[in-house]
């Protein structure tokens, strides 16, 4: 096993299995191991980042997947709070796209086709009639090349080419996603992708979240957006049209409520539809710039989980197709409303709706977002 120490902005290479203690507190590390095979054969790596407050969180190049979060509650005592898989094996039919990095379009593209330059692309269909998160053949399923970064805090770059044509999306697409463990118990992911011809493009990430540690479903997670307007979808998903004030509506978080407040209410059309929460939230501030896009408290632990992003949305997803058929971490059923969902994106089905903040990438630019889940307590 290999193990990254950082400490005071020095950094040394050590073959250990144990983090010591130091009258600063804890070092922060990389530890890097054999998570697994895949059915070829190729062997997915786990990386446990570290930092000297003790929050740990271990990703897997398999997907780029979020494995766990461990964070402590109000009283200093360290939880998973993220849904996941108790083995390698249990991701390789998608599981919830729990954790995984997705691309290379995030969310739904109506009807699994777009027009580009005057050309039709026609993607996989993977959810009805339209395509969902890549068409099946996205990034959750690849073996992403993983690099540690030598940084001041524990970081880990993940690379991969995804070729033309892949689920029907043209260009050869160069993509890198960066994860940085911060002091401040924050994780940083930065997304960079580039092309050889003109495409689309919406990666982001799909972590469920559960502040309770797993102990009890989310209705009683407390959620501010800050979002002034959504988008309404069809009854496939798709959003119809402009994006709408939240006001009056179910979607109004400017102001907290819990989750389950009025998840249930179905004389909301839109709550009817889907089952819950499962629409692209607008932010106040659609510019690049990162801002503060959402806070999420947890009454009984005192977690709290701040959202920071430089995307314009967010899809907010409350656990709606959730079942109880995965059993997780802990041997932790996953039911209905287990974990939520904040996935940082531009508008689902955007590129056919010219009116949509664009996802094309064209040769000689360069797609780079940021997101920023930070962890704290009250």
């Amino acid at each position: 096993m290999k193990k990254i120490l950082f400490l005071m902005g020095m950094i040394g290479i050590w073959s250990c299995t144990s983090t010591s203690k130091t009258e600063d507190g804890m070092k922060a590390t990389i530890d890097e191991k054999e998570y697994g095979k895949l059915e070829d054969g190729r062997v997915a790596k786990l990386f446990t980042l570290k930092n000297a407050a003790g929050m740990e969180v271990t990703i897997t190049n398999f997907g780029g997947k979020i494995i766990t979060i461990n964070v402590p509650d109000r009283e200093g005592n360290f939880e998973n709070v993220n849904l996941g898989m108790k083995k390698l094996e249990d991701y390789f039919d998608g599981a919830g796209f729990f954790g995984t990095l997705v691309g290379r379009f995030g969310n739904r593209i109506g009807k699994a086709k777009f027009t580009l330059d005057g050309q039709e692309y026609q993607l996989i269909a993977n959810n009805g009639e339209n395509m969902l998160h890549g068409g099946g053949v996205g990034q959750d399923k690849v073996l992403w090349d993983a690099q540690i970064v030598e940084a001041e805090s524990p970081t880990l770059k993940l690379t991969t080419k995804s070729p033309d044509g892949e689920g029907g999306f043209p260009g050869n697409v160069d993509m890198e996603v960066t994860y940085t463990l911060q002091a401040d118990n924050a994780i940083r992911i930065d997304y960079k992708a580039v092309t050889d011809k003109p495409t689309v493009i919406n990666l982001t990430n799909h972590s469920y979240f559960n502040l309770t540690g797993m102990k009890e479903d989310i209705l009683g997670h407390e959620v501010t957006l800050y979002a002034d307007r959504y988008l309404p979808v069809d009854k496939g998903l798709i959003p119809y049209g402009e994006p709408e004030t939240v006001k009056g509506t179910a979607f109004d978080f400017l102001e907290p409520h819990t989750i389950g407040e009025r998840i249930n209410d179905t004389t909301d059309a839109q709550i009817a539809i889907g089952g819950g929460y499962d629409h692209a939230m607008v932010f106040t501030d659609t510019t690049n710039n990162m801002k503060l896009g959402a806070r999420v408290y947890e009454p009984k632990s005192g977690r709290v989980m701040e959202l920071f992003t430089t995307e314009p949305a967010v899809q907010f997803y409350t656990g709606n197709f959730l079942t109880g058929s995965l059993t997780g971490h802990n041997d932790v059923q996953y039911n209905k409303r287990w974990g939520f969902c904040l996935e940082t994106e531009h508008y689902p089905d955007a590129p056919n709706k010219p009116s949509y903040p664009s996802t094309v990438l064209r040769p000689g630019e360069t797609y780079q977002t940021s997101t920023i889940y930070k962890f704290s307590t009250k």
